[in-house]
């Protein structure tokens, strides 16, 4: 049998990548584009009907290299084109594998920001190899889980035109899927003026609405304990009205705004259209916004924002 691969050590819980910043802060920028995907490691838009099939043993691995690289590229013009959304500047990743079987071995963090020419910093889940899965509720067990004792691993992360620093990385409480941590990560931008503080979140989708107000409680502590202008972005896993409104409800009582109205699609399953993804801000003057559809690269599409730099 094989042998169980360890935790991450201190050393690997972050990644920088070797690509630098393209862009300096100089000062002569009006604006900033801030987008979050959930990029489900570039494996296509099926999530339910590939779940069926795969079970159905009717769906394998052949070729997934390629499929998860034209993802990639389409979700690179997304962010570069401006025909989806505007020509994105910071971008926070979510379910962005490093090196799994089901991304097809593609470190996919690094190679979307390859392709956009941007640094990036990659915060790996740390799964716990050996752990079997456990059955869950019938519309969270779709997702093609990493193999028992796959080397790859998952994670978000953030790709950047300018500079990081102070990146953090934020373990969340999590007990009721104890195969699959939950994790944010935190980073300070500089645009010009503004010190913009981001936070990138994962919110576990099997917890109750409770379950995930304690991870978010974890976040906005750490949120609070800065005083630039900050945005907290990511998927929410908020997958029912309570849930939009418990979040919601959560954030604002922090002093946190979001242009996105609730129930704005932003994951899509068979016939099903949900709100999983926000922006929230506090401080932060937001001109435009949007979600870039109909884009394919996951069964989730990214959700946009311009910061107004000349607040």
């Amino acid at each position: 049998m094989a042998t169980a691969i360890p935790p991450l050590t201190d050393s690997e819980k972050i990644e920088y990548g070797e690509f630098k910043f393209t862009e300096t802060a100089d000062g002569t920028r009006s604006k900033l584009v801030v987008a979050s995907y959930n990029i489900r490691y570039a494996a296509g838009p099926f999530l339910i009907s590939g779940g069926l099939l795969r079970k159905a043993n009717l769906k394998g691995s052949r070729g997934r290299a390629q499929t998860v690289g034209r993802h990639i590229d389409s979700a690179a013009r997304a962010c570069s084109d401006g025909t989806l959304m505007p020509r994105v500047d910071v971008l926070a990743l979510q379910e962005a594998d490093k090196q799994t079987a089901r991304a097809g071995g593609i470190h996919v963090a690094r190679e979307l920001a390859v392709k956009l020419k941007m640094g990036w910093v990659h915060v790996p889940a740390g799964i716990p190899r050996g752990v079997k899965p456990k059955a869950r509720q019938w519309w969270l067990d779709f997702e093609e889980p990493i193999g028992l004792y796959d080397e790859g691993d998952t994670g978000i992360a953030l790709l950047s035109r300018l500079p990081l620093t102070d990146v953090t990385r934020i373990d969340l409480p999590w007990q009721e899927c104890a195969w699959r941590p939950r994790l944010a990560m935190g980073a300070t931008v500089s645009a010009g003026p503004l010190r913009l503080r981001i936070f990138n979140v994962h919110v576990d989708p099997h917890a109750a609405a409770g379950g995930q107000l304690k991870q978010l409680e974890v976040i906005a502590d750490q949120a609070a304990a800065s005083t630039d202008p900050t945005m907290i972005v990511g998927d929410f896993n908020t997958l029912s009205g309570k849930k939009c409104m418990e979040t919601r409800r959560f954030l604002e009582a922090r002093g946190y705004t979001t242009p996105f109205p609730s129930g704005t699609p932003t994951w899509r399953g068979a016939l099903l259209r949900l709100h999983a993804d926000w922006i929230f801000t506090r401080g932060v003057k937001i001109a435009r916004w949007g979600v870039a559809r109909p884009l394919s690269a996951s069964d989730h599409w990214p959700v946009w924002s311009e910061v107004d730099l000349k607040q």
